[in-house]
């Protein structure tokens, strides 16, 4: 049986012109691999730069127009091209962003989950948005407020309230956790493995790998927009010795807690 998503030798090249004339090719993504299945989080984790935000719009269809694609993303075994990717976005597929500039600035967090409510179809969207917000444990008073007069913690959760609007099977959460506060961080991951675990697949794009691995039911390593390896949560212990990939052994000691060791020949 095929997993919810399966995205096979995804590369992204973009084309750029200097001085109006010389055209160049930029390789941003030169071959990830990745799948997910309902109930199973996924964490996509590599350094700033591996590619690991791209590689999420590209699955929604959503790259730049002067982008080039080859590669295939299926969902449920079915090859889509990116405009039958782009048509599933908002609905079958949703993207948990980061940053607050997501949300409209001049307008209250209740008015614009209702907004979301309305285009998923909601059959009474004031309602849908009121439960959807006490179900992260944001109260009336929250719905009345903009953006800039909310915690980063509270804007995660008016940005899932709104991705979740249309129940959709598949979920990118793109680095949902940098700036916030340790509890804020848990209250985040324990959200993520609560959607997945209501049959949904949930792919978590960080570079937080202490914070991934906390949920995670896999973990896949990318490197310069290549997926180098896949390893599981329980391989990172110790010294990294049961991880098989050098690169994966490096990420895993160069973390504080692990001595900020790092290869003496790179």
């Amino acid at each position: 049986m095929s997993p919810l998503l399966e995205v096979s030798s995804l590369a992204v090249s973009f084309h750029q012109y200097e001085r109006g004339l010389r055209r160049r090719t930029v390789v941003a993504l030169a071959g990830m691999d990745l799948t997910a299945d309902r109930g199973e989080l996924v964490a996509l984790v590599g350094a700033s730069g591996a590619g690991k935000s791209l590689l999420a719009h590209a699955v929604l269809g959503m790259v730049p127009p002067n982008a080039e694609e080859s590669g295939v993303v299926r969902f449920d075994g079915v090859a889509l091209d990116p405009a039958a990717r782009r048509a599933r976005a908002g609905s079958g597929t949703a993207l948990l962003p980061q940053a607050v500039t997501f949300l409209d600035p001049v307008t209250p967090v209740g008015r614009q989950v209702r907004r979301s409510a309305e285009l998923a179809r909601r059959p009474d969207p004031g309602l849908s948005a009121s439960v959807a917000l006490a179900d992260r444990g944001l109260g009336p008073e929250v719905a009345r407020r903009h953006p800039h007069e909310l915690s980063g913690g509270m804007v995660r959760r008016v940005l899932t309230a709104m991705a979740m609007m249309a129940s959709p099977a598949l979920v990118l959460a793109d680095e949902p956790t940098p700036g916030l506060p340790p509890e804020a961080v848990r209250a985040v991951l324990a959200e993520l493995r609560r959607i997945a675990d209501e049959d949904r697949a949930v792919v978590l794009i960080t570079h937080d790998l202490t914070a991934a691995l906390e949920v995670a039911d896999r973990v896949v390593i990318c490197r310069d927009g290549r997926t180098v390896d896949e390893a599981r949560p329980a391989d990172f212990r110790d010294d990294g010795a049961a991880l098989s990939h050098p690169y994966t052994r490096a990420l895993w000691r160069a973390l504080p807690a692990n001595g900020f060791h790092l290869p003496e020949d790179p």
